[in-house]
């Protein structure tokens, strides 16, 4: 049983996909329908995932895990040989663990509610909490990469994250390291295969990525 990437175009279950390219490991990905969370082959996801969003990984043996940083470490620890996830108890390790973590809490979250219409009225203070957030980022880059000059996971899942400024009023345009970043993950043919296989163009010349149009459409 080959393991089942439940996932929508773009969304952050587009990170645990690029650790599946970049490693080489055979997935399925399996769409879900976001307003009517069924999959695209008609199951249920609320029975697969009871809080309704993605990713979520079905393993070989049948188990499910939910929530994106652990599903990349899960994955990661599949090919250890590939080091994008360090060895068990070093820092090198705890390093990347913690910039899971920055994402997930710091990040995520917030540029989501940045989309959201529900939110409008915390819109000023969620978009100076994430400003503040990516100035301090941009000055901690340690190389072409979060920890320097091997990817990981937890650049999969940055890369993404920033991949939705363009929809949320995020302006990377005044942080040439964030920009740099993205360009440099993007150029990376794992993290391409990844873009392609979920749609995911470049918008316009810009370091953003986009459904493209026969994709957007079938997508409303």
């Amino acid at each position: 049983m080959t393991m089942k990437l439940y996932m929508h175009p773009g969304a952050c279950s587009l990170s645990p996909h690029i650790v599946c390219r970049e490693l080489g490991l055979p997935v399925e990905l399996v769409a879900v329908d976001r307003t009517t969370h069924r999959t695209e082959d008609g199951e249920d996801y609320l029975r697969i995932n009871g809080n309704g969003y993605v990713p979520a990984l079905a393993l070989e043996d049948g188990q499910v895990l939910t929530e994106g940083p652990a599903i990349v470490q899960h994955l990661a620890e599949l090919k250890p040989e590939a080091g994008m996830l360090p060895p068990p108890g070093g820092i090198e390790r705890r390093q990347v663990q913690s910039w899971l973590n920055f994402v997930s809490a710091e990040l995520h979250k917030p540029m989501v509610l940045l989309m959201l219409p529900a939110y409008a009225a915390a819109r000023t203070a969620v978009a100076a909490l994430v400003d503040k957030r990516l100035d301090w980022l941009a000055g901690q880059i340690a190389g072409p990469y979060l920890t320097g000059e091997r990817f990981t996971v937890a650049d999969a899942y940055l890369f993404v994250c920033l991949n939705w400024s363009p929809w949320n009023g995020v302006d990377l345009a005044r942080r040439p390291a964030l920009q740099a970043f993205m360009a440099q993950v993007s150029a990376r043919p794992g993290v391409r295969a990844a873009l392609a296989a979920e749609g995911l163009a470049p918008l316009g010349d810009s370091v953003f990525f986009a459904p493209r149009p026969a994709e957007a459409a079938a997508a409303q």
